[in-house]
């Protein structure tokens, strides 16, 4: 007996005529009379769902249900039969099960007198039926173009085919890609009329984030672009002459950390038993893609319950070694704080939180790690040392001793890296990696956060590396150019004298006027 049938079987005692089953939702069942009622206490985590659709889907749909996230068919239960749609949205299953009535039209006519026995009313209840069959055929196209629109796809498409990584769509001016890094019109498209934007913009949300961005002016979200084997990370805005979108590409395939060029340590991150991780970069240095090798690692490695927060959901995670459970913030959680301070209660060995915006969610993350979980995070600063004091400078300056205690236990490294572009095309990360020995643990807790330079210097052999060291290994591999290292450097003076000590020349006069 499929798992699904104790569920469908409520809607044959009960006289429902539709059963909707969601992630992280709790089933509903609509009633003929049209009221809808929750079948169970709880809601239902993604896996279930998961297995709910498996257990019933044929099998020779089942290639089809895992490929493309779509299958539809009938299915026959104690007489009756239903009507079932699998579908995926944001990568988290659905079920809808349409009461069909019997199974066979001969005994049709049979059956309706006992179902009005147990209704007090037999037209009421006989009478509703053939309408509430025909809605779920109205509302699928209309979901399916709610999803979707001709000019989004086409500037998709551009944007695939172009290798870019961003879309930015702006009112009253031609769409623009952003190529290895720098920002270039699409041909073949004209300036952005503020209503067909609108009118795009609403296509691809859906109902609750369109309302989000009525609201509130902004809205962040994952979408499935199919056609291009990816999902881009979504932002929509206003600005002063009306609105806009950033689209931003994010591979279906978790990212090789060969290809990233992870040192053995970092990688060796992924087993650590317990302690705090932090992924440190300005916007767009690729701190997520960094943070997804490394979870996909521990996926892999390890047999445990992995739990991300993250706004929006971007590298999807599928179950390797371990169980993965994905939260999205606004959908799933209301924010990171409330969703981290829920994981403690989730049993997680492994938590990952998209962003540490706050002083609370830095708090929990660092009690959380504390506790005896590995907790990855990432923060906007730009550089290692910076990081540190950033966490200590969150807290009220009576609590800050405190935290450098807390911060010197718990830390394990610090991983801060910015992007660059790669000669002959593409993007190289630079990666400067500070792991918290004995050593530095002693400086941190005494507030001696400037000597850490010089203990990074001298261990080597534990993975330390500066972001000067990294720069210029990238320069001498003839990966990027002396000018754009330069530029991308966050402390340019002591970058020069690396440069000078390497025998690294460039004119330095074309590098100030720039930057």
């Amino acid at each position: 007996m499929a798992q699904l049938d104790r569920l469908l079987t409520q809607v044959i005692t009960k006289a429902g005529s539709r059963l909707e089953v969601k992630a992280d939702k709790k089933p509903r069942l609509e009633l003929k009379s049209g009221e809808a009622i929750d079948l169970l206490p709880n809601p239902l985590p993604t896996v279930m769902v998961d297995v709910l659709a498996g257990d019933v889907v044929p099998a020779e749909l089942k290639a089809a249900w895992q490929k493309d996230g779509q299958a539809e068919f009938d299915y026959d239960l104690s007489g009756q039969s239903f009507r079932i749609r699998l579908s995926r949205y944001m990568d988290l299953p659905q079920i809808q099960a349409e009461h069909q009535g019997p199974s066979r039209t001969p005994p049709a006519p049979a059956p309706r007198p006992a179902a009005a026995v147990e209704v007090s009313a037999a037209p009421r209840s006989v009478t509703p039926a053939p309408v509430a069959t025909p809605r779920p055929p109205k509302a699928e196209p209309a979901s399916r173009k709610s999803h979707t629109h001709p000019l989004a796809e086409k500037l998709f498409a551009a944007l695939v085919e172009r290798q870019g990584s961003d879309l930015h769509c702006t009112t009253h001016e031609p769409p623009l890609v952003r190529i290895h890094g720098d920002m270039k019109e699409l041909e073949g498209f004209e300036r952005m009329d503020p209503a067909v934007l609108l009118e795009m913009m609403e296509a691809l949300a859906t109902p609750a984030i369109w309302q989000r961005f009525e609201e509130h002016h902004d809205a962040d979200f994952a979408y499935g672009y199919e056609a291009g084997g990816c999902r881009l990370r979504v932002n929509y805005f206003r600005d002063r002459v009306g609105p806009g979108l950033v689209c931003r590409v994010i591979p279906n395939q978790l990212p090789d950390p060969d290809k990233l060029g992870l040192s053995d340590p970092v990688r060796r991150l992924a087993t650590l038993s317990k302690g705090l991780v932090l992924v440190t970069g300005p916007t767009g240095s690729g701190k997520s893609t960094t943070l997804a090798a490394i979870v996909d690692l521990a996926n892999q490695k390890r047999r445990d319950h992995i739990l991300t927060i993250e706004d929006p959901i971007e590298f999807v995670h599928p179950r390797k070694g371990c169980l993965v459970n994905q939260r999205e913030v606004g959908t799933h959680t209301d924010s990171f704080k409330s969703g981290l301070r829920a994981a403690l209660r989730e049993d997680p060995d492994v938590v990952l939180v998209g962003e540490m915006r706050d002083l609370e969610t830095i708090a929990i993350a660092l009690e959380t790690a504390a506790t005896g979980h590995l907790v990855f995070g990432t923060l906007h600063t730009s550089s290692a040392i910076g990081t540190i004091d950033r966490i200590v400078d969150q807290f009220p300056s009576d609590r800050q001793q405190q935290i450098r205690v807390m911060l010197a236990d718990a830390l394990k490294c610090v991983v801060s890296q910015v992007l660059l572009k790669r000669i002959g095309g593409g993007r190289v990360a630079a990666l400067e990696t500070l792991f918290v020995t004995p050593a530095i643990a002693n400086l941190m807790r005494e507030g001696k956060n400037f000597q850490i330079p010089s203990a990074m210097q001298t261990g080597r052999s534990y993975g330390q590396r500066l972001m000067n060291d990294a720069l210029i290994e990238l320069i001498q591999g003839r990966k990027v150019e002396p000018m754009e290292a330069y530029l991308k450097c966050p402390d340019k003076e002591t970058f020069i004298a690396a440069c000078k000590r390497a025998g690294i020349p460039f004119d330095l006069r074309l590098g100030e006027a720039e930057g």
